[in-house]
């Protein structure tokens, strides 16, 4: 029972979304605003909020198999793209983020919290991916299109992402183990509230105004990240955590969060590095629109 209320309570509020974007009450632009207000305040209070409660020693076994999950798929997408299709470094990059860089911070918070009934397991992947995999991928993307502005610039970016600064307090937090005052957590927490919600409602406005899939010409690029996401990510994953002794609730948070979509983020970088857009925005799209009924397998088979 609480399996089904935690998907029937995520599933109402992205409708609500959807509903408000089908009666023109929410539009493209504002669907944005929804989700940058989230992306901007109320995801980053909730991240330190959550990572700052991180027992990091616990975590160790979710971040190798996040890690080794990440690293199969990317390295898998890179080599069948490059011999298949011949595409080049940056293509290639944005092609194989989009097959292996989940959407932790939006969708997957709201998964961890309502199915697997804690958001600290996808704190190891969220981690991974804003402080080293996403700074990494900037820096190449920007070695190899000449569209960036170097090397700092895309660190600068970095240090200013919202989510990466609130990923790092969290992290001191976490390690320091020291709780600040509750004239400072009582506002965070009252941020952190509003996230899931603004971020499940902008998700159902952003499925209702998407445009369809199968146009662009990369069906190929396409159908291989997806399936790299959404089959071989959850299945590496799985064994990987497995083999180090990962059970219970921690397992199915391991599994789930491979599972989830890819990140949109990774449609706002081949966009303003004006590479792999197509791929970008048809895997993100396919890869959202399954991964609900895909959770919802992985959770009735582990949960």
């Amino acid at each position: 029972m609480g399996l089904l209320t935690g998907f029937l309570t995520i599933l109402v509020a992205i409708a609500v979304g959807a509903a408000l974007a089908h009666t023109g009450i929410l539009n493209r632009d504002s669907q944005r605003t929804l989700g940058e207000i989230a992306f901007f305040v109320a995801t980053p209070a909730l991240m330190i909020v959550t990572i700052g409660d991180v027992r990091l020693h616990a975590a160790a076994g979710n971040l190798i198999a996040s890690g080794g999950s990440l690293a199969v798929c990317f390295v898998a997408y890179v080599v069948i793209a490059r011999l298949r299709w011949r595409v080049d470094v940056p293509n290639l990059l944005v092609g194989g983020l989009a097959s292996s860089y989940v959407n932790a911070g939006n969708l997957g918070i709201a998964i961890a919290a309502y199915v697997v009934g804690d958001i600290t397991v996808v704190v190891p992947t969220l981690l991974l991916q804003m402080l080293l995999v996403q700074p990494a991928a900037l820096v190449v993307l920007d070695r190899h299109t000449g569209r960036g502005d170097g090397v700092r610039a895309a660190l600068r970016r970095l240090l200013m992402n919202p989510l990466t600064v609130a990923a790092v307090i969290g992290l001191v937090l976490a390690i320091t183990r020291w709780q600040p005052p509750l004239p400072v957590m009582a506002p965070l927490e009252l941020l952190a509230g509003a996230a899931i919600p603004m971020m499940l409602m902008s998700y159902g406005a952003a499925l209702r105004l998407s445009p369809p899939v199968g146009r662009a010409g990369h069906n190929g690029e396409v159908a291989l990240a997806s399936v790299l996401k959404l089959v071989v990510m959850p299945l590496v994953a799985w064994a990987i955590a497995v083999s180090l002794g990962v059970e219970g609730r921690a397992l199915l948070g391991v599994v789930i969060t491979a599972a989830l979509p890819s990140a949109q983020n990774i449609f706002l970088h081949a966009t303003r590095y004006r590479v792999a857009e197509d791929v970008a925005r048809e895997t993100i799209l396919i890869t959202t629109l399954a991964s609900l009924p895909l959770a919802l397998v992985i959770a009735l088979m582990l949960g």
